[in-house]
């Protein structure tokens, strides 16, 4: 089954780009493509696809903006900024507002294409800069592992939760750790169980004592 996408970028030659990338890819279907916010407040929920690379800044309504809104009427889509921002405020107010991923704009195609694929399989997927700027916002060191939840994960899943605190998309830990995807898919998973989270952040907040 294809993965339905949508697209929300404001500039015409990224936007194409975005396009073209998704296209030429098996397992993606391109379903919309929006130039601004208020375009897409309308389409998005028409179309209902359900991972949205989303744009931060796009003239009129922000994406954070659009993000906030429609996750209160359509809850299941999920959102991935896709921006040139880096700031730690514009990061946290994405998230805040129901992001689930946040990537730059100069991420590789294919790690695009992977993160796409790891949002739509339960994942949170962040470029590495990205990752490190939340690890850096909380300046503590990890969690005494003899303390609280993380006392209860194996040696394997603490390996893969500090490799998800570093940004690393499944495909990268894969290749580290020489397991399956599925494999590393199975650890994540018994990791949000035993720690009571959701997702990435949530995880890696743990990791960090928060």
């Amino acid at each position: 089954m294809n993965i339905p996408v949508a697209i929300v970028e404001d500039n015409a030659d990224i936007r194409k780009a975005l396009e073209q990338i998704l296209e030429m890819a098996p397992g993606y279907e391109l379903v919309c493509s929006c130039e601004n916010g208020e375009e897409a407040l309308e389409t998005l929920p028409i179309f209902e696809p359900r991972v949205v690379l989303m744009d931060i800044n796009l003239g009129g309504i922000d994406g954070i903006e659009v993000v906030r809104r429609l996750k209160k009427t359509s809850p299941n889509i999920l959102f991935m900024m896709c921006t040139v921002y880096e700031q730690d405020e514009k990061i946290f107010e994405a998230l805040s507002a129901g992001a689930s991923g946040y990537i730059i704009k100069k991420t590789a195609p294919l790690k695009l294409l992977d993160a796409i694929k790891e949002l739509y399989n339960g994942g949170a997927p962040m470029s590495s800069q990205i990752a490190r700027k939340v690890v850096q916002a909380f300046q503590q060191k990890p969690a005494t592992l003899t303390n609280g939840s993380l006392a209860m994960l194996t040696r394997r899943e603490l390996e893969i939760l500090e490799m998800l605190s570093k940004g690393l998309v499944y495909k990268e830990i894969t290749d580290k750790l020489f397991i399956s995807t599925e494999t590393v898919r199975k650890h994540v998973y018994n990791i949000y169980n035993k720690l009571h989270v959701s997702n990435r952040v949530e995880a890696v907040n743990k990791y960090f004592g928060r």
